[in-house]
């Protein structure tokens, strides 16, 4: 077993590794793909913050002969400017990773240098929450259970799934229309996400970033257009070819035009698509706890049904 010794940043080669092994999980065992270890999420999450975020990121690789077999990837500290010109101080760290389950032992490692990228401030990490061996193994090494998590306004998040076989026709409100992130522009799809998601840390560079991925298509990023030109939601499809199945992150509606429909149209409408690019399944992911019920109920009112969830975890600065 051969992890890549130094330590560096993420970048756009490591994503498709990082993708590679979410596909070979996702074959065998997809309810222990850790929510940010999706082919979809790491390819959105690395593109949308290379540019403002990446010095603040650091990965580590591990290797079985030629094949990814484990990663970590630790956001440490580090400020963040957002779309109304606030800045956002983020004082802990993040782990994102994912150990393939035929060499589950390596969560040690993962933990172990985590630990050592990220001593004396506060770590969360969110496994999934099948996975047992590794629940065990963040328990023995101080991680708890994050209190924050808990109750009706946790941050954690569920994956949610169904398949393609009986998609029902979308009905768009009279004036708007379908377009393609391909038809309409950069521009208009990066205003398409900072409406939907004010204050926010996108920027044109993040979508630069995003369109960098190997995984990203112009035809698969769908917007809806209001009568006035206003882009008033929408949403990016990530088509994971090795297993049929594709994947909506993000989505978003613009404040002015929600609850008339054009979320759940673009989401039927998206499902069309995918089964037209050879998708047979589909996944979104949401905020699980019961206070943030209004994505989850749009994501059920078109078949989504959980399928796996977040275990969050934290261990502080008293913890060891």
């Amino acid at each position: 077993m051969a992890p890549v010794t130094n330590v560096e940043l993420v970048t756009a080669a490591d994503v498709q590794l990082m993708q590679g092994l979410a596909q070979r999980v996702t074959a065998t065992r997809p309810d222990l793909v850790n929510s940010d270890a999706t082919f979809g999420e790491l390819a959105w999450n690395w593109g949308k913050g290379h540019a403002g975020e990446g010095a603040s990121r650091r990965r580590r690789l591990w290797f079985s002969g030629a094949d990814l077999v484990a990663w970590s990837w630790a956001c440490l500290p580090h400020q963040v400017r957002r779309s109304d010109g606030s800045v956002k101080d983020v004082t802990g760290a993040y782990l994102a990773y994912q150990v393939h389950p035929d060499h589950a032992g390596l969560v040690d490692e993962v933990i172990d240098w985590y630990d050592g990228t990220a001593a004396d401030i506060e770590r969360r990490v969110t496994p999934s929450a099948a996975d047992e061996f590794a629940l065990k193994r963040w328990a023995a090494h101080g991680y708890e259970t994050d209190p924050a998590s808990l109750g009706d306004t946790g941050s954690w998040t569920q994956l949610n799934e169904r398949d393609l076989t009986d998609v029902e026709q979308p009905v768009l409100p009279e004036g708007f229309r379908f377009r393609t992130a391909d038809e309409a522009g950069p521009k208009a799809a990066v205003q398409a996400h900072l409406d939907a998601w004010a204050p926010s840390t996108y920027t044109a560079d993040g979508y630069q970033g995003v369109r960098q991925t190997a995984a990203y298509r112009g035809d698969l990023h769908i917007l809806v257009e209001a009568p006035d030109g206003t882009m008033a939601s929408s949403t990016i499809m990530w088509l994971d070819e090795a297993n049929s199945t594709a994947e909506f992150e993000p989505v978003g509606t613009h404040p002015d035009y929600r609850r008339l429909g054009l979320g759940r149209a673009m989401l039927l409408h998206g499902m069309h698509l995918a089964r037209g690019a050879g998708a047979t399944h589909m996944t979104v992911a949401c905020l699980g706890a019961p206070g943030h019920a209004e994505a989850r109920g749009l994501y059920y009112s078109v078949g989504f049904r959980e399928f796996t969830r977040d275990a969050p975890l934290i261990k502080t600065t008293t913890a060891g």
